[in-house]
């Protein structure tokens, strides 16, 4: 990374320089207190550092703060405002309106480069750029540069987008600096023995906080919102009838296309429902041998193995269901009497089976450890009374601390049901893409996950019905999923409130 770009500090060197002057105002603000109060600590209202502090953050939040509104906000008003360069006929349509305004930054950092490198010069370019053979040139050696040929309203807002994005970027530069030098000043003058430095620095520290946790539900808020307004303008182009109630799952961007969920959610529930029935008995045995039988020494070595499944991509469960799982089954189930059963069921390595036996390997860890933590919360208490009238310990697991646990536990599946019901990877690699509503586990079907990429996939047209349903595909997994860890969390909040 440079240091500058088109001779302004980038973001990072900025955040630096204010930094820079964050440290500055803490030691020129802890002294003059320090000076103020005559040498002597006792005489301030707080401790020294809290008036180093209060500079600090005078000096560092609005500034950064501001920084990182800038840096968002600008992309949106230089793209407003080239807009108008590009033909009309060009952006007939949101697709082909991105797809040229990815031109347009495609060859402005490709007349950076250029610059750069002496191939052109701005003011000879805008001179000459009157003259059609002139242009013609223009546009051959910006092609050169980037390997393409260039159009001439390309060019034209490309040089747009540089001048204001640099002109932005100057601003920004000047304003994030002046918020930290005036924030620090302010900070300094007010350095002395009656100044409530430490009241000040626990709002504003109390402030980050609130804004810290507003954030994630923001972030909730503005998920749900976006895929809530493309859902409306699926369905005012789309009846929603089909999409809930239809049969068939047939997309073919002609106008004509058969898109009902019911076929995908089938799929998606079949394929958890498999992989529940492999996690959920492995995990909870795992669980009580780990908290209940197992000594200190083999609970601290296979505790950390067992969780290092959850640390393994799903890409790498993907391509072990592609190239492990779904041959074996084949060769169990599927070469008739040349297989190891004798039947032929199965045709292909891609099936729920398959689906569902590798993600059900992915959800132990999660069944698994959510349970151990559940188990090992019930109060010793209940053991000892359970041993004090004679019962076995297999009788106090199976009649006292399941029992008591099992609220938890069942919070624990359904957190790894809907961790199930949202997986991506594994079901594109080992669930097929056929979507069907079928009770055979050795067929290739397809979910609502998978149904999502492939509508994205590619040069899409957000205007049409084929590519905006993935929004309301999403939007019923979000709900579907928001629904079982509401629940999940519901019954875990009542067994701890129970235990705790």
């Amino acid at each position: 990374m440079t240091a500058t770009i088109l001779g302004f500090p980038t973001a990072l060197v900025l955040s630096v320089i204010v930094i820079g002057i964050a440290i500055i105002g803490y030691v020129g603000a802890r002294k003059r207190a320090m000076d103020k109060a005559g040498g002597d600590a006792r005489n301030l209202h707080s401790l020294p550092n809290y008036y180093g502090m209060t500079a600090a953050m005078f000096a560092a939040i609005p500034a950064l703060g501001v920084m990182v509104i800038w840096l968002f906000a600008q992309p949106m008003f230089v793209q407003n405002a080239v807009l108008p360069l590009i033909p009309a006929s060009e952006t007939a349509n949101a697709g082909a309106q991105n797809l040229i305004l990815s031109d347009v930054r495609r060859v402005a950092d490709g007349l950076d480069v250029a610059i750069s490198q002496g191939a052109l010069i701005p003011a000879e370019i805008t001179a000459m750029a009157g003259d059609p053979s002139n242009l013609r040139t223009i546009l051959g050696t910006v092609g050169m540069a980037l390997g393409s040929e260039v159009q001439p309203y390309v060019l034209a807002a490309a040089q747009k987008t540089r001048a204001l994005s640099a002109q932005g970027r100057l601003w920004m530069v000047v304003t994030v600096i002046t918020l930290a030098l005036i924030g620090a000043a302010l900070a300094l003058r007010a350095a002395g023995p009656a100044f409530r430095a430490r009241n000040v620095v626990e709002r504003g520290i109390l402030a980050l906080l609130i804004g810290a946790a507003s954030l994630a539900v923001l972030t909730t808020v503005g998920i749900v919102l976006s895929m809530l307004f493309e859902s409306v303008n699926f369905f005012r182009l789309h009846d929603w009838k089909d999409f809930f109630l239809g049969s068939s799952w047939a997309p073919n961007f002609r106008g004509d296309s058969d898109l009902s969920i019911l076929p995908l959610l089938w799929g998606t529930l079949y394929i958890s429902l498999i992989a529940l029935l492999v996690a959920v008995p492995i995990g909870l045995f795992a669980a009580i041998y780990l908290s209940e039988y197992a000594n200190s020494k083999v609970r601290s070595i296979a505790k950390p193995l067992l969780e290092i499944l959850a640390g393994i991509p799903t890409i790498v469960y993907g391509l072990f269901a592609l190239l492990t799982v779904g041959p074996t089954l084949v060769r169990i189930f599927g070469r008739g009497e040349d297989g190891v059963l004798g039947v032929e069921w199965m045709s292909g390595a891609t099936s729920v089976l398959t689906a569902g036996l590798v993600m059900g390997i992915m959800l132990i860890p999660f069944v698994s450890s959510l349970s151990d933590d559940i188990i090992n919360a019930v109060p010793q208490s209940l053991r000892d009374g359970s041993f004090g009238l004679g019962a076995t310990h297999s009788e106090t697991v199976r009649q006292v601390i399941l029992p008591a646990a099992l609220p938890g536990i069942v919070g624990a599946i359904l957190l790894a049901a809907s961790r199930a019901i949202g997986e991506t990877m594994i079901v594109v690699l080992g669930a097929g893409a056929i979507a069907r509503v079928s009770g055979n586990p050795f067929e290739a079907m397809t979910t609502i996950t998978t149904r999502i990429v492939s509508q994205l996939t590619g040069d899409t047209d957000f205007a049409s019905p084929e590519t905006l349903v993935a929004f309301a595909l999403g939007l019923t997994l979000f709900v579907l999923t928001l629904g079982l860890n509401v629940v999940a969390l519901y019954i875990v909040r009542t067994y701890r409130e129970q235990y705790e």
